[in-house]
Formats: structure tokens, C-alpha cells, sequence
């Protein structure tokens, strides 16, 4: 994307980046590619707050309705979606909170390690802890020691002959925009984003791509509020337990991103304060872009 202008807006979830990059990519006639790993799922709209096409209007979006649940989707495919954003000449608004995908895009992505499924599996079932003296005893480091999915890739890779990038142990962090908010004010945000998840009919749709999809890739298996509203159709738990646990996930999400956001890249926060509409906000992120 080296020809076209590109703004990258991160954040945690429901901090408003989506309605935010709309009114900016309105503004500058723009496109938008999306960073979200779960918006790249057909058939899974509400659960995942995917824009309606009503809501993009005339903006062109990218990676989005990618491929089924039922597929894999990677690092590697998403760039795929830079480089058709990349064929407009007009700029480009990379907006979402999967850290990954901003790091493929302003790093450069990772080799994939050397393919050895049980290595991995014994891997992944490690805590963080033992991920990190595992590599500490190799006499490796790398830059992110706390994120357990590099910890596992790294692992991987030395301890099936392999050698590590140098990107590995970069110090420089890239620059990008996030928005956040007050703890409190986020929660609150949240909460009401799950609520109107299930009055807009999330139960519907998670039933419909149950049905369409019955075995679900690794990932989209991970997709918040998915799991919840499958246990209340199959009357497991009850709907106000699916929209407290649902709640809960989403939390932890959001601190999980913003501790990676903070960790990987040089962020300019853009805080929303007590009063702010999306327009307001979206104002704030045009100042600092000097749109």
C-alpha cells in the first residue's frame, strides 16, 4: 500500500471504530479494510458488530465476508485483502482490534513456523509462565515475552531446528492511532453493545450458521457470543447467563487487546470523554490525522 494513503485506527472492542472510520472514510472518500479477525466470517453479522450494508453506505470494504466458518483464515489471507485495498487510489482507513493484523502490516508478516502439530498442541497447553522459561532456556528472547501466541510460534520454530527473524527482537515499535475510553464508561458500552446483539437477533443467526456450518474452524469457534447463544438454544444456560458470561468474554477481550496495543506499537490514544457522540470522536482522530 506504499501508493495509497493509509491511516491505522486500532482500539478495543466496542470503543467505536467502526462508526468512527465510516465517517472518516466518508469524509475523504476513502476505503476501508477491516482488522478484525472475526469480521472476515460469513453468515456471522450481529455477534460480531459487523457494519450492515446500510452502515458502509458508498464506502468500499475490505476484509470483510472473507470466508465461512467452517474455513481457516490467516495473517497470510488478510494481507491479501491489503493488497486489494491497495489497488484503489484512494486512501485507506485500517480499522479494527486484532493487533496481529496491524503487526503483519506494519512489521511485515512472521515465516510460519515448521509444521509439527504435536509440538504445537504440547505447546498451546502450556501457561504463560512456562512458555516463557521454556524460551528463556533456548537463550532466545524475543521482543513481546508476554504474548503467548509468539511464545508458541517461537517455541516452535527453535525447537524444530529453526532460527528466528530478526524482527523478532525489534525494539522500534510502529506507530498507530487507537481509540479507548474510561473503564467504567467502556463496560457500560459493552453491555449495551450485547443487549442489542440479542434484540437484533443473535440467536437466529447463531442458529442459522449452525445450521448452514456444522463443524466451525479453530477461530471462528472463538468468536464471542457464539458459544453463549448456542448454549441457550441448546438449553444449557439461561439468556440472562449467556448475556452475563457474554459480557465477561468481551471484558477480557478488550483489556487483552489494549495490554497488546500498548505493547507492541507506539499508540496515540484518543480518549472519549463524557459527552462524546461518534462525530465528536471521529473529529478528534481527523485532528490528529490532519484530515
Amino acid at each position: 500500500m506504499s501508493a495509497t494513503r493509509r491511516y491505522c485506527l486500532a482500539g478495543a472492542t466496542a470503543t467505536g471504530k467502526s462508526a468512527v472510520a465510516q465517517l472518516l472514510a466518508e469524509r475523504i472518500g476513502g476505503v476501508i479494510l477491516s482488522a478484525d479477525a472475526m469480521l472476515v466470517y460469513r453468515s456471522l453479522d450481529i455477534g460480531t458488530a459487523k457494519p450492515s450494508a446500510t452502515e458502509r453506505g458508498n464506502v468500499p470494504y475490505f476484509g470483510i465476508d472473507c470466508v465461512t466458518p467452517a474455513e481457516d483464515f490467516s495473517a497470510a489471507m488478510w494481507l491479501n485483502e491489503v493488497e486489494r485495498a491497495s489497488a484503489s487510489s484512494a486512501p485507506c482507513i485500517v480499522a479494527g482490534g486484532t493487533g496481529l493484523y496491524f503487526s503483519a502490516l506494519l512489521r511485515g508478516l512472521d515465516p510460519s513456523p515448521p509444521s509439527n502439530p504435536a509440538l504445537r498442541a504440547t505447546l498451546e497447553a502450556l501457561p504463560l509462565e512456562a512458555l516463557q522459561a521454556r524460551l528463556a532456556a533456548t537463550g532466545r528472547t524475543i521482543a513481546d515475552p508476554s504474548n503467548p501466541r509468539r511464545l508458541v510460534r517461537a517455541l516452535e520454530i527453535l525447537e524444530s531446528g529453526g532460527e528466528l527473524p530478526g524482527g523478532w527482537q525489534e525494539k522500534v515499535k510502529p506507530a498507530l492511532t487507537a481509540l479507548t475510553w474510561d473503564r467504567a464508561v467502556l463496560h457500560q458500552r459493552i453491555a449495551r453493545r450485547v443487549e442489542e446483539m440479542y434484540a437484533a437477533g443473535l440467536l437466529v443467526e447463531a442458529e442459522r450458521a449452525r445450521t448452514l456450518y456444522p463443524q466451525w474452524s479453530r477461530t471462528a469457534a472463538q468468536a464471542i457470543g457464539y458459544a453463549e447463544a448456542f448454549a441457550v438454544l441448546d438449553g444449557t444456560m439461561s439468556l440472562a447467563e449467556a448475556k452475563e458470561r457474554t459480557v465477561i468474554r468481551t471484558r477480557q477481550l478488550a483489556r487483552r487487546q489494549e495490554v497488546y496495543l500498548r505493547g507492541q506499537f507506539e499508540v496515540t490514544w484518543i480518549r472519549g470523554e463524557s459527552g462524546d457522540t461518534m462525530e465528536s470522536l471521529a473529529e478528534k482522530v481527523a485532528q490528529e490525522w490532519q484530515l
